[in-house]
């Protein structure tokens, strides 16, 4: 089966590359009182991906997203400031001995979620970081493998689509698109990784080379993070929405769940509540699919109580918001003689999976990548003043923006039980408690960040760089509903259907039992489609040969 003929959200879209008015206004539109087979709570990568999947199969089906229903021409802007109204800002707690700043990297509001606004690299996960408790020691094993993962990986990279050379680390295979140009950031860091001996490839980006249905070429406009002005860049709003929506899936925006509904019973969810135009409402349905990522979806849980669950849906054994992890992202930045102007390009182009796995002979276990990143001049200042500069020498830093080239790594941190989601007593306007995160790091991270900083300075000077800087910062969210074979080790079984209500089910980041090095929006994609499937009582696809080209 060819992308089109099992998603043709790429061909729905206007010549101009954008969800036309009229589709969204002819969208089937469902009553609280209609029994749904399914309604999804969040629209990102794991919401929007099952939604498509269900429509497709036939089923009555609604996303109810918090966010609004964006319009890429209207609502994003080529400015950092204005591109705020992406994240998701409702206010959050933070606390433990290393706590995580939660917003703009880690958080998302509205159709599309957190992808609207990620970088656009996807790269999978490798078949070790599933049995990374049986052959390293740490962490935990997934109830699933690699292998019921990899036909969904491939499915998910044609219908983004990925470009990128082919890839050595992990399970190697190719991409449906060839590597997009390099731009200067991406010359040092191939050039660096050159001299002392590391090997770099270019991609993978779910950024199509070309044209791909009715989205445009990328115009290397440097503002993937806050948004793609011109829909070359993949996000559920493009890649999955409009095909979703053409097989009678409903997206319902600006609509707040703020529990999950059950029978006093039977203990089955029968729907959800939720807030529209400053209304409380219930829609009912079969089941229930939480797709809320990793702080809103064990908050709605731990809110959703009841006689049979005093302490939070499916909190039976205490592990709803726990082994909640981050990984580590630290930014190291090199000032050349010569302009390198690394925002014009996609932020990761380049990357290195060289030092992904354990390594035996370090002082930690598992690993890190290392990415061209490329802040824009705000999040560059915060990397400047990160270091204590601030007047004239901040200026001058500033002024020298050009010149300055950065590396990201993502660590892999692992999971802990005292990592986790509670509810604060601080309330939100609609008089909801408000999650409270708790984070603190263990010796085997503050080991991997200090590795990961190293190799990015190496790098970095080997290509010449006059200084380098670096600053510790975190990303991607994920846990906290955690995956297992059983309800004393998780929240839900290996087809993302929970333990305790067997018509409830959570896809999405939280789910993620580790993190592995890699930015997770693939796998969580790849996941829910899987969830999908078992849903629908379909078997895995077939295995297929890669192919090159589109």
């Amino acid at each position: 089966m060819n992308v089109r003929d099992r998603n043709e959200s790429a061909w729905l879209l206007s010549p101009a590359g954008a969800i036309e008015p009229g589709r969204r206004e002819r969208m089937r539109r469902f009553d609280d009182d209609d029994v749904l087979d399914a309604v999804i709570v969040g629209c990102g990568a794991g919401g929007s991906t099952m939604l498509q999947r269900l429509a497709r199969g036939g089923w009555k089906v609604a996303a109810l997203e918090a966010g609004p229903f964006w319009d890429p021409e209207t609502d994003w802007v080529s400015d950092e400031a204005g591109s705020h109204k992406l994240y998701w800002t409702d206010p959050r707690q933070i606390g433990g001995t290393d706590p995580v700043p939660l917003g703009s990297n880690n958080s998302g509001r509205g159709v599309g979620g957190s992808m609207v606004h990620y970088a656009g690299y996807t790269p999978r996960f490798h078949p070790s970081d599933f049995r990374t408790l049986t052959n390293d020691g740490v962490g935990a094993d997934w109830p699933i493998e690699y292998p019921d993962l990899a036909p969904y990986y491939r499915d998910i990279e044609q219908e983004l689509p990925v470009a990128g050379e082919r890839w050595p680390w992990g399970d190697p295979h190719s991409y449906p698109h060839r590597p997009h140009p390099v731009s200067g950031n991406g010359e040092i860091f191939l050039r660096g990784a050159q001299a002392i001996g590391v090997t770099a490839k270019v991609g993978p980006v779910a950024i199509p080379n070309g044209r791909f249905g009715h989205r445009p070429h990328c115009i290397y406009r440097g503002f993937c993070l806050q948004g793609c002005k011109v829909n070359a860049k993949a996000s559920p709003l493009i890649t999955h929405i409009p095909d979703a929506i053409e097989h009678g899936a409903e997206v319902r925006a600006e609509s707040m769940v703020i529990g999950v509904e059950t029978d006093a019973r039977t203990g089955l969810c029968t729907g959800v509540r939720y807030l529209r135009d400053g209304k409380e409402r219930v829609q009912r349905a079969r089941r229930v699919i939480l797709a809320g990522y990793s702080i809103e979806t064990p908050r709605l849980l731990l809110n959703s109580t009841s006689t049979r669950f005093p302490d939070g849906l499916c909190n039976d054994f205490d592990l709803v918001g726990r082994y909640l992890m981050v990984q580590g992202a630290p930014q190291t930045a090199g000032r050349f003689d010569d302009e390198v102007r690394m925002f014009k390009a996609p932020p990761p182009e380049v990357s290195t999976e060289q030092f992904y796995e354990t390594d035996d002979s370090k002082s930690y276990k598992r690993g890190f990548s290392v990415q061209t990143v490329s802040p824009l001049p705000i999040t560059w200042a915060e990397h400047v003043m990160a270091q204590g500069y601030w007047g004239d020498e901040f200026r001058n830093y500033m002024s020298d923006y050009v010149h300055w080239a950065c590396l990201g790594a993502l660590c892999e941190f692992l999971p802990q039980k005292e990592n986790r989601v509670t509810l604060a007593d601080q309330t939100d306007r609609n008089g909801i408690p408000v999650a409270h995160f708790a984070y603190s790091q263990s010796e085997n991270d503050g080991r991997l960040l200090a590795a990961a900083q190293s190799v990015m300075e190496d790098i970095l000077n080997a290509a010449g760089a006059g200084e380098v800087i670096t600053i510790k910062r975190y990303a991607h969210l994920v846990g906290g509903a955690r995956m297992a074979g059983n309800e004393n080790e998780g929240v839900v079984d290996q087809d993302c259907r929970t333990f305790a209500v067997p018509n409830l089910f959570i896809v999405g980041g939280s789910v993620l039992p580790t993190q592995g090095a890699a930015n997770p929006a693939l796998t969580i994609m790849a996941i829910a489609a899987r969830a999908a499937d078992a849903l629908l009582g379909r078997g895995a696809p077939r295995p297929a040969k890669q192919q090159n080209g589109r």
